[in-house]
């Protein structure tokens, strides 16, 4: 249990206060300004379309480089994903693929079995202590000017988009499609790292606690099959079955058919079913020629493959995801 020195530096700092004048606004806000099905419907737009943001934008793509696009809409990713008020996207991808390094082990930031249900909802995104970018970690996309800018002043879309809704439709529009959905937002979002290691059925026996939760993919837009993405994280997919609805990779699918994104796809038949990839015949050398070198052992599994001992292309030091062979759910 975190001593009240930890839990006041963690909860109670200058920088904490607007995720809480959020939330009391959007409580308040609500009896204030009153219901209307106008209000709800900007509430549940917005909620789900800066989730999408969220899950292709600064997950798929910043964290785990999933699918191709280009510089324009690589920036539009990232400008889309700053109004969900999750800080930058540098930030997120970063502190992302520690997640994945370090899953469930102390290293952890947002680990649940290591430091409990609140610690890994809220705790850790408000604590100071990782108010920072590690750069080292998300090289490849620190690169780009618009990017850092936007990792620097992550709360300008959002203070944007919350001053255009009110312009546009008074404190009720403000209320309803912002502090509400931005409140709701939040939660939904912050649910993958604390109740998807806790909740839900186990295809895969990774070496962490992730699951699979049908609940949590219809809010957070199909990063609820968690099992599958802890097994391969590469795929622009996270539901590996046609029953499993991934919201955002068929909006990815859509991109891409119009030309906007590429790369879009599920993982290989052998990554699903969690067999080991099967393996390429040698060719036979012709006559007189040299020997070939023993295989190095970099070619021992191609880059991408899960199998019994196989690991995910590793993004930023990503750690291995499966060590066993697939579980089916029942």
């Amino acid at each position: 249990m975190a001593s009240d020195s930890s839990a006041v530096r963690t909860y109670l700092h200058p920088g904490a206060v607007p995720f809480y004048l959020i939330h009391l606004g959007a409580i308040v806000g609500v009896f204030v300004v009153g219901f209307s099905w106008v209000g709800l419907l900007a509430a549940i737009g917005l909620y789900y379309g800066r989730m999408f943001f969220v899950t292709a934008g600064y997950h798929r793509y910043f964290a785990h480089r999933s699918f191709k696009t280009s510089r324009p809409f690589q920036f539009l990713l990232a400008l889309g994903g700053t109004t969900a008020a999750q800080k930058g996207p540098l930030w997120w991808a970063a502190h992302h693929r520690v997640h994945h390094k370090y899953s469930d082990q102390p290293e952890d930031l947002h680990s649940p079995v290591q430091r409990g249900f609140w610690w890994s909802h809220v705790g850790w995104i408000l604590d100071p202590q990782y108010a920072a970018t590690d750069t080292d970690r998300i090289r490849d996309f620190a690169r780009y000017p618009e990017l850092r800018f936007l990792n620097r002043y992550p709360h300008l879309p959002a203070a944007a988009l919350a001053v255009t809704l009110f312009a546009v439709g008074g404190w009720h529009l403000f209320v309803w499609g912002f502090l509400v959905s931005t409140v709701l937002l939040w939660h939904g979002t912050f649910t993958i790292n604390s109740l998807a290691h806790v909740f839900g059925s186990r295809r895969y026996d990774t070496t962490d606690t992730s699951r699979n939760n049908a609940l949590l993919a219809l809010i957070t837009m199909g990063e609820g099959w968690h099992n599958n993405h802890h097994h391969y994280q590469r795929s622009a997919s996270q539901g590996f079955r046609w029953y499993e609805f991934d919201m955002s990779y068929v909006i990815l699918r859509g991109l891409q058919a119009v030309g906007v994104v590429s790369g879009v796809g599920k993982p290989p038949a052998h990554v699903i079913t969690g067999e080991r990839a099967p393996q390429k015949r040698a060719r036979r050398p012709s006559a007189g020629a040299l020997a070939a070198p023993a295989a190095r052992a970099g070619d021992l599994h191609a880059a991408g493959e899960i199998a019994s001992r196989a690991r995910a292309p590793e993004i930023g030091g990503e750690r291995p995801a499966s060590v066993g062979v697939a579980r089916e759910a029942a």
